[in-house]
């Protein structure tokens, strides 16, 4: 049986308060933004889908990694942006105050974008 997001979450809250507490403050800047938004555990993260797949949050040891399926396509205004290969990129996150300052906001809506543009 599939792992469910709150079963992720908890093992989460376990590696450590500030990614979880990273992770739960993009879900819901996701939530804000995108409508509709689902939510689906998968390559042990939480993967996002607006009747695309355009995305996913990911917690380690040391960050929280946003990570963008079309990512490539993105036009980088802000420099944020890492990863090298053919689609994906990703940003990190070390404290809530990034998703501000690295204007997460601005990167969910040209994810979801980029990801329909190749639809």
């Amino acid at each position: 049986m599939p792992k469910t997001v709150e079963a992720l979450l908890e093992d989460i809250h376990l590696l450590g308060e500030e990614q979880f507490l990273v992770v739960e403050a993009v879900r819901a800047l996701a939530r804000q933004m995108i409508n509709p938004l689902s939510e689906e555990v998968k390559y042990g993260g939480i993967l996002f889908s607006s009747v695309i797949q355009f995305g996913g949050v990911f917690a380690y040891k040391k960050h929280v990694s946003v990570e963008f399926s079309k990512g490539a396509l993105i036009t980088d205004c802000f420099g944020f942006l890492e990863g090298k290969g053919k689609g994906r990129r990703h940003i990190k996150l070390m404290k809530i105050s990034d998703i501000a300052t690295k204007h997460l906001s601005s990167y969910l809506e040209s994810a979801l974008g980029a990801a329909k543009s190749v639809e």
